[in-house]
């Protein structure tokens, strides 16, 4: 994999100087207020086919040539993205076949972005020629650090090249149409399929009951995207081979969950740099700043754990969006208090949608460093200057990788899509939800977290979390007894090990290497509604268990817990088992936060897991996240609430924003503050 090679953090984002070419008082103006605020780094060619190409096989980069030009005038870095997110009209006039076909078999009209079929031929074809057009041409550039391939991959195509490449995608995986018709168990309801042309995608005008089918369908989009940025990715690797590539990954959703229309842990594996866009809901009326803030520390960690290296936040906004149903501004402190808490995870910059705000259209009104009016005096602007001057002052901080985690929660698309479509326990599982719940004990105590998937090594964990693994594959069963047995931990909870990789039930009693792990097998499990409970009793220690209650038959495990009340009282719900030289932990049930927290406070007591800093802190408001290189460790501490904190440093450190050497001091926190401490090793 190609590296950034950088020496600095990139602080920037992007811009799109097509919009303003016929007043270049406008990109004169902007270049001066980039400098003004420390601005390093511009991402340019996001949607921008018409103007790079306005008629087919009519190229004009002269436009871009001298946005580069500026750029380097200043020394500064550009990102570089491919155009196809947003194809121009006539290309779609001309090969109409490049635009997508929804699930009601209908084509689209030309529009929108995104709106393509990943699968044409034409398509993947024009791609093709104005990547390779603007890799021979602007390749060379000394300033051009990055490839930005498309935006945001999205997209899901039924048109008929679609569904044939459907077809041969399962011929591939399974071989033979008995083979299919077993893993699909088409026997239910008649649905045997005696040839392959008789299978179509799933939708709503044809099947969506079968499970198996409907995971195939998930993993062919996956395949299918991945075979789209790989057609997009080959003339960039064959005329810059040193440039690395990204694409900007998503995230979403009241619960700012990891988008899982797509498998980033499979697309990544094709990719240079991990990048995501960021856009917590900052400000609302349910949750608090510090908790919004967790939200996104389990996202910068997802992302970063893609593929155990930095990454960049590829757009966060400076002030607001306009697509939430409340776009609030950020609060005063906010901005560098966000920007550098991806920072403090492992990212390598602080990048914006967008730079400068449209004056019409779609994206109008989404916030921007540079605003309609008096661009110079809004406070979005003042607080990005803010945040480049502080990323001067610790740019040598730029080469440091975020700390190994000892400690990993594994996250799987396939049981995310699997566990979506059984219409078993309750409409709503909270699968990413309940991640949330056991990452919090760590984020709140400072212990660095990896998110892992099936596929990851698991051998340097000494803790692994693994929760509602509702599918799980023969292999990954086996891989799971090998940790345990070589001396890992694992914790499984309810709703584990139901159905195998083609979300078939696993029959006659639960899987062998499960029973040998955890020493138990599930029984039944109770769903509760959201007004009913139950309890468990742990010692002295009483906690709340709600929407699921599994029962267990026990083999071997040690009894933790047990249920206090309704059928079940008395039967174990937390169990212990030693598996060789390691441990089997399940929670057979869901329980509330603050017994959760004892849990996890004595496991990690017990395998020495929590780090010892040299910084000691007195609420939970506060967070400490750790980069560090050969010679040097970096604390981001970071205060979450409005109120001054107070920090004991117990070994000398140096304040990097401030430039001074602390010993034995008590430190003062203000709200919304970063610091950042340097201790050599």
């Amino acid at each position: 994999m190609t590296k950034l090679n950088i020496n600095e953090f990139l602080h920037g984002g992007d811009y799109n100087p097509e919009q303003w070419l016929d007043t270049p008082e406008i990109l004169n103006q902007d270049f001066a207020l980039f400098k003004a605020a420390n601005i390093n780094t511009v991402t340019v060619g996001v949607f921008s086919w018409a103007k790079l190409e306005p008629k087919e096989g009519n190229y004009t980069f002269d436009w871009l040539d001298d946005i580069f030009d500026r750029v380097e005038k200043m020394h500064g870095h550009v990102i570089l993205a491919t155009p196809s997110g947003a194809r121009p009209a006539w290309l779609a006039k001309k090969y109409p076949e490049v635009l997508r076909v929804d699930s009601d078999g209908i084509r689209r009209k030309f529009g929108g972005r995104h709106n393509h079929c990943i699968s044409s031929p034409i398509y993947r074809q024009k791609v093709h020629e104005i990547n390779t057009k603007l890799a021979k041409h602007f390749g060379k550039r000394k300033s051009l650090i990055l490839w930005h391939i498309s935006n945001e991959y999205s997209s899901v195509c039924y048109c008929d090249l679609c569904q044939e490449n459907f077809r041969k995608f399962l011929q591939r995986k399974y071989h033979t149409l008995d083979n299919l018709n077993h893993a699909w168990w088409t026997t239910f309801w008649s649905h045997y399929y005696d040839s392959w042309d008789e299978i179509t995608a799933p939708g709503p005008k044809s099947e969506t009951g079968n499970k198996g089918m409907n995971l195939d369908w998930n993993r062919f989009v996956t395949d299918q995207s991945i075979s789209f940025i790989d057609n997009e990715i080959e003339p960039l690797k064959k005329l810059t081979p040193n440039i690395p590539v990204t694409t900007n990954m998503m995230a979403g959703g009241a619960e700012l969950k990891v988008f899982n229309g797509l498998d980033y842990q499979k697309i990544s594996k094709h990719l240079d740099i991990i990048s995501w866009d960021s856009y917590p809901d900052w400000g609302n009326d349910y949750q608090s700043t510090y908790q919004v803030g967790m939200k996104v520390s389990l996202l910068n960690d997802f992302y970063r754990s893609l593929k155990h290296q930095n990454f960049l936040v590829m757009e966060s906004t400076p002030s607001r969006v306009n697509w939430q149903n409340v776009n609030r501004a950020k609060r005063p402190g906010m901005h560098e208090l966000s920007e550098m808490q991806a920072i403090a995870h492992g990212s390598d910059g602080a990048l914006y949608f967008q730079l400068r705000a449209s004056r019409g259209s779609s994206e109008m009104f989404h916030g921007a460093v540079i605003e309609h009016r008096h661009p110079q005096m809004t406070r979005a602007y003042h607080d990005v200057k803010k945040l480049g001057e502080g990323l001067l002052k610790i740019k040598d901080a730029v080469k440091t990788s975020y700390v190994k985690a000892k400690v990993a929660i594994v996250y799987s698309y396939d049981n995310d899509w699997a566990l979506a479509n059984c219409e078993s326990y309750s409409s709503d599982k909270k699968y990413w939800t309940t991640i949330k719940k056991h990452y919090r004990y760590f984020y709140e105590n400072d212990i660095p977290v990896d998110i892992i998937g099936p596929d990851d090594d698991f051998s340097s964990y000494k803790l692994i979390i693994d929760p509602m693994h509702f599918l799980m594959s023969e292999a990954y069963m086996n891989k799971l007894r090998t940790y345990v047995k070589n001396g890992g931990v694992v914790v499984g909870t309810y709703i584990s090990g139901v159905v195998d990789d083609n979300v078939l039930a696993y029959m006659d009693e639960w899987p062998k290497q499960l029973q040998e792990v955890y020493g138990i097998e599930p029984l039944e499990t109770d769903v509760l509604y959201p007004s009913q409970s139950n309890s468990v009793l742990w010692g002295n220690t009483t906690g709340n268990a709600y929407d699921y209650c599994e029962t267990l038959i026990n083999h071997s495990a040690e009894v933790l817990g047990t249920y206090q009340h309704d059928f079940y009282k008395d039967i174990a719900a937390i169990t212990k088992n030693k598996c060789s030289e390691g441990y089997g932990y399940y929670l057979a049930c869901r329980l509330s936060y603050d017994f959760l927290e004892k849990f996890y406070h004595d496991l990690v007591l017990k395998f020495d897991i929590k780090p010892d800093y040299p910084i000691r802190k007195y609420t939970k408001q506060i967070t400490i996240q750790v980069r560090e290189n050969s010679k040097y460790r970096y604390y981001y501490v970071q205060n979450w609430s409005t109120n001054t904190q107070s920090l004991d440093i117990t070994e000398p450190l140096a304040d990097l924003f401030n430039g001074i050497e602390i010993i034995g001091n008590k430190e003062r926190i203000h709200g919304y503050e970063t610091k950042i401490y340097l201790q050599r090793k």
